[in-house]
């Protein structure tokens, strides 16, 4: 959570509307000077998580006034919307904040906005901080085309597909994920994506104890087998190189090795040797040996 202050923002009145404020991944000082001019002056004030966004204006010294914060999050959406309506429609100035980044990025802001559009009210952005654009930044990786992927699905089966699918993306992938599953997605991208494609894990941004990792997937995966990982984390992973293997020389790669190893070593020797996904050549390989 943010722990350094600033001063008060001078109090103005906020235009009728909702308005989108972007808040501090980590460093509270991150925060812009308008976002601390639309919470002083909101008649009314929404977050993702209350108690983050009274500590965050209690550092920049902006008083409640006699005002509510309001949550508004995945589980009470339907509940809270209409109440939001509600104060748009009388003319009200409405702040949302969602938690640590820019509201509708992975966020539950997303419909929220779409009501706000569909009733015909004032809709702003006030942009600031993200995890996804500050990792891009200290990536290393190209920057010229990136697609945010967001959290890859829990389950095996849906992982698989959903990196399947991005495995056919030419641009730079941006995936956000947890400490306690990022060993599962690191796997699942090295089986899916193949272990040489060049990668970033940017941990606790802005953060005292900012860590950036810059090295292909499967040397990350090893690399972070045996850590337990804090903090927010978003990883990046290269664009794909053209593969140069083709059908011939892939079914050749496998008869060798499959004559000397088991089939699983083989799978990795080949991937590794071809810089082809691990899923594919292991699919290869089954029906390779189907065919004989």
């Amino acid at each position: 959570m943010p722990d350094d202050a600033q001063t008060s923002p001078p109090s103005r009145a906020t235009p009728p509307g909702l308005h989108l404020i972007a808040t501090p991944i980590g460093t509270a000082r991150d925060i812009t000077l308008r976002a601390l001019d639309l919470l002083a002056g909101a008649d009314m004030l929404v977050a993702e998580d209350t108690r983050s966004l009274r500590h965050l204006m209690e550092i920049h010294a902006i008083p409640l006034r006699g005002r509510r914060v309001l949550a508004y999050h995945d589980h009470n959406g339907a509940k809270m919307r209409p109440v939001i309506l509600s104060a748009l429609e009388a003319g009200k100035s409405v702040v949302y904040a969602s938690e640590a980044g820019t509201p509708l990025v992975a966020d539950p802001g997303f419909q929220l906005a779409r009501a706000v559009i569909a009733g015909g009210f004032d809709l702003h952005a006030a942009p600031g901080p993200s995890a996804a654009l500050a990792a891009l930044t200290v990536a290393g990786l190209p920057s010229d085309r990136f697609c945010f992927l967001g959290f890859a699905p829990p389950q095996a089966s849906a992982r698989r597909k959903f990196i399947a699918e991005a495995a056919t993306i030419p641009a730079t992938l941006i995936f956000y994920e947890s400490p306690k599953r990022i060993n599962q997605l690191l796997e699942a991208l090295c089986d899916g994506l193949g272990a040489d494609r060049e990668a970033a894990l940017c941990r606790e941004l802005t953060k005292k104890h900012e860590e950036v990792l810059r090295m292909p997937l499967g040397a990350l995966a090893d690399a972070l087998r045996a850590r337990s990982l804090k903090g927010e984390i978003v990883l990046l992973v290269d664009r794909g190189k053209d593969r140069v293997a083709d059908a011939q020389t892939l079914d050749a790669a496998l008869t060798e090795a499959l004559d000397e190893m088991r089939l699983k070593e083989a799978v990795a020797h080949v991937s590794q040797s071809l810089g082809l996904p691990r899923r594919q050549v292991y699919q290869a390989a089954l029906a390779k040996e189907k065919a004989e």
